[in-house]
């Protein structure tokens, strides 16, 4: 009987390893999801900001050629 209760725990203890490990690379794969998230928006922060100094450049460049031009 102690022999197939030594059986039995040696059977289930490294498969309840194995849900802990699956466990934590699941929670350690959410936190790179959310760490490339904000990357990702912060990226989209910065292309706007460019997008629109680039805009406003160009705006001042053809106000400045029309009154040239006068």
């Amino acid at each position: 009987m102690t022999r197939a209760w030594l059986v039995l725990a040696l059977v289930i203890l490294p498969g309840g390893c194995g849900v802990v490990e699956t466990g934590a690379t699941a929670a350690a794969g959410a936190n790179s999801a959310a760490q490339q998230a904000s990357q990702a928006k912060q990226t989209e922060d910065r292309v706007k900001q460019q997008l629109d100094a680039a805009y406003q450049q160009a705006a001042d460049q053809r106000k400045a050629a029309e009154e040239a031009a006068k």
